[in-house]
Parts: structure tokens; sequence; C-alpha cells
């Protein structure tokens, strides 16, 4: 039964896996949804949901493969983009932040099972991910990445607000989704009992 089990974990983490590649490169198809260097894509989306159904150990570890996979060179990264040179990018915290993404996201729902509790982990780990992507960004054009010199702090969070709404509503959407499918038992979170 164990054995079922741990196949089956590792089925829906590889689902995610390719599933945030598949979201990655959203821009393969509109290549103007690239606004001041970063791509506007659906990677958030699936890292959250990776956290909400999957659970923090096994969300966080998805992304976790789902980056060394790209880092090794495999084109799962936006624009079909792989290989070490991508931790130079500007866009590469985004990246490094799923994996906390979808811990805390995870970690949140272990404690509560409720639609509240879903969409508030879902919105924090969006917001856990332009705040280490964006001052990757930052950091990177400040100090390693050829960038106009009118690039300023205020201005990399200005970029943000591009995409900002669209993550709010799929954020908002992967609360929902997430908890529709542990309502027909299509998850692997499990509430976690407190010490008494």
């Amino acid at each position: 039964m164990e054995n079922k089990s741990n196949v089956f974990n590792l089925t829906l983490g590889a689902m995610f896996v390719a599933l945030t590649a598949i979201g990655a490169n959203i821009t393969s198809i509109a290549p103007f949804l690239v606004v001041g260097g970063v791509p506007i894509t659906l990677q958030t989306f699936f890292a959250v949901l990776a956290g909400l159904v999957l659970g923090s150990r096994l969300g966080a570890f998805s992304m976790f493969v789902y980056m060394m996979l790209g880092l090794v060179g495999a084109p799962v990264f936006a624009q079909f983009k792989g290989g070490a040179a991508i931790i130079l990018s500007p866009t590469f915290g985004f990246i490094l932040s799923f994996i906390l993404v979808a811990y805390v996201a995870g970690k949140i729902v272990e404690s509560r099972q409720s639609l509240p509790a879903y969409v508030t982990a879902a919105l924090i780990g969006t917001a856990i991910n332009y705040i280490i992507g964006t001052h990757w960004m930052y950091v990177a054009y400040q100090l390693w990445f050829d960038a106009p010199e009118a690039v300023s702090y205020q201005l990399a969070w200005l970029w943000m607000i591009v995409p900002l709404p669209k993550d709010i509503a799929l954020g908002i959407l992967a609360g929902l989704f997430a908890i529709r499918l542990k309502k027909h038992g299509l998850t692997r979170v499990t509430p976690k009992m407190h010490e008494q």
C-alpha cells in the first residue's frame, strides 16, 4: 500500500513539474507578454497550486525538481530556456521562489482546511513570488546584468504592476480549484495534528 502511495505521489509531483514547464511558455505563442524583461506566465499559478494540492514537502520538492531540470539544460523555463546560465538572469529569482511559494502555501492549508485558508495561502504564495523575484531582478540589473541607467527600485516594482492583476486573479482561482479538489479527495494535503 505504501509503495502505491509513493508512486502516486511521484506521479503527481511529475505532473506539476510538467504543468509548470507548460505554464512557463505561454509567451511562445504570445511574445508580447514580456514586460521589462519579465515574461508573463502561468508558472506562479502552478507553483501555488503545487503547494495547495501536494502539500508543503511534496509541493516544494516538485518545484525544486522543476528548477533543477531547467538548470541542467532542459528547456522548461520561459521562452524554452534552460541551462545554468539562467542563474544570472534577472528573472531567476522568480523561479527560485517557486520552492518557497509551494512550501508556504502547503503549510498554510495543512494547518487550516477552509476556503479562506486556501485563498489566503494562494495569495501569500503569490506575494512571496513577487517579493523574491522583484528583489532578485533589481539586484541583477544593478550588479551584473546590462540595464538602462533609468532602472531603479521603484521602476522594478512598476514593471510588476502589469502582471499583478492576472496573478491575483489566478491566485484566487488556484485556491478555489484546490479546495474543490480537496472535497473530492484529489489532493495530498493532510491536516497536521496539533500537540495537546
